[in-house]
């Protein structure tokens, strides 16, 4: 027995190790973030009002139709119902019936209404992907942060190894008389500056890990990580296109254009609904019911002139046919002054259908200037990561030359740290430069329509 529990106890840690190691990939970070956003869910909950919207354009041209009943009791003088007559016994009545109204015509709202809430579903939607669109770049810029912190990390820990093997030869270095104790201290100083980086970009790895899970709602900071794996530039032609040939085929595709467009669409409509408040309403109508009274008095046919009428209380049943009937017909509306409201909110359809209308345009001059800083910072960029490329070769060359001075003591250990600490810029630089130089690439090819992805 205490085997199979212990059995059951090792394998349970097991699964919560796995558990805890999994690293999440770009991907996954993506599909998780926007399938778990708050916001996209509260943009889901206003599209689904937009569709229920559309489904009360649809009803208000189908005709209604209600039902009724009633029951009262009446004692005292009162009219009888079932022959107009007055009374003054007590009597018991149930009336019910049903009735149906249909607009026939009201200006053409309830048609452009059903139009309007069918453009709303779409604009809704295409807000909501817009949004999905802002995540996605969102997250992938907190990921290649995370990516670049570790990466720096792991270059600062490289360049430590170093320098301990370093420290470790001077001391013995020392110990024998062969080199003072100063470039020991310059040495031991310089590790302690390149532990006190990694300490640094420990913290920076931890806090761009929790500005990732907080962004896909992940409270598990702890166990929360990414992939550990370093990205090359990616292969890219998008610089063979101009900005101007990018604007517009984001111009197509964009939703946050079909958004803006959508809205104007919209205002427009909701322009002709207001005018249509001018024009006639034309309905028809049709009721239909029936009562029951205690008191209901109905002569017996067939009695002769000179004879006394003989009166009957039809049963229930007798009496909801006897005494139903029908009523229809149509009617006609006709505005003449309603205090201005309408005037007024045709007015504010113009204005509202105006100011849409300029939010679009600057809603494409936003987009142009964007792609046009995209452009432009993924040229300076590029160029940026070059400039660190080649400064990093220099400083390598120029570090390896220091570093051979310095072993046969032709070079002290304080200028020998200034080296390496150069090339520790430059290193860091690069890093810097290069995840820097993939997201502005990334931002621009997702301009152009091409999806975010990074091997």
């Amino acid at each position: 027995m205490k085997s199979k529990v212990s059995i059951l106890v090792l394998f349970c840690a097991i699964f919560s190790m796995n558990a805890q190691v999994k690293k999440w990939t770009l991907e996954e970070c993506v599909i998780y973030a926007v399938e778990n956003n708050l916001t996209v869910e509260q943009f889901e909950l206003d599209l689904e009002n937009a569709k229920i919207d559309k489904s009360d354009a649809i009803g208000s041209l189908l005709p209604d139709l209600n039902g009724n009943i009633s029951a009262s009791s009446n004692t005292g003088f009162s009219i009888n119902p079932t022959n107009n007559l007055p009374t003054n016994e007590t009597q018991n009545n149930v009336n019910g019936g049903f009735g149906s109204n249909l607009t026939l015509f009201d200006g053409l709202r309830n048609i452009k209404q059903l139009q309007r809430a069918k453009m709303n579903a779409i604009a809704n939607q295409y807000r909501l992907d817009d949004l999905k669109d802002d995540i996605r770049l969102r997250v992938a810029d907190a990921y290649l942060q995370v990516i670049s912190n570790k990466e720096a990390l792991n270059v600062a820990r490289a360049q430590y190894a170093v320098t301990e093997q370093d420290m470790k030869r001077n001391r013995e270095l020392v110990e024998s008389g062969v080199v003072p104790r100063g470039d020991l201290l310059e040495i031991e100083a310089t590790a302690a500056t390149q532990e006190q980086q990694i300490v640094t970009n420990e913290g920076l790895v931890t806090i761009s890990r929790i500005n990732l899970a907080q962004l896909l709602q992940i409270t598990d900071y702890e166990n929360f990580d990414v992939v550990d794996e370093g990205f090359e530039v990616p292969p890219s032609d998008i610089l063979n296109n101009s900005a101007k040939s990018i604007f517009a085929k984001a111009m197509e595709f964009r939703n946050d254009i079909k958004f803006s467009e959508a809205n104007v669409a919209l205002a427009e409509t909701d322009l002709e609904i207001a005018k249509g408040a001018y024009l006639p309403t034309i309905g028809a109508f049709f009721n239909y019911g029936t009562r029951y009274s205690d008191n209901a008095q109905i002569p017996v046919a067939g009695l002769g002139p000179d004879v006394p009428p003989e009166f009957f209380t039809p049963s229930f049943k007798d009496q909801l046919w006897i005494f139903d009937g029908i009523s229809y017909g149509a009617q006609v509306n006709v505005p003449i002054f309603n205090g201005w409201n309408t005037r007024n909110s045709v007015k504010r359809s113009k204005i509202n259908l105006e100011r849409t209308k300029l939010q679009f345009e600057l809603d494409k001059l936003t987009l142009e200037a964007t792609i046009q800083q995209a452009y432009v910072d993924v040229t300076t960029f590029g160029k940026a990561y070059e400039a660190a490329e080649k400064t990093l070769e220099a400083r390598e060359v120029a570090y390896q030359y220091a570093k051979d001075r310095f072993d046969v003591g032709l070079l002290n250990a304080f200028d020998f740290g200034q080296s390496q600490a150069r090339l520790d810029d430059a290193r860091a630089s690069v890093i810097r430069s290069k995840y820097d130089y993939i997201f502005r690439l990334k931002i621009l090819e997702f301009y152009f329509g091409l999806p975010i992805q990074l091997n």
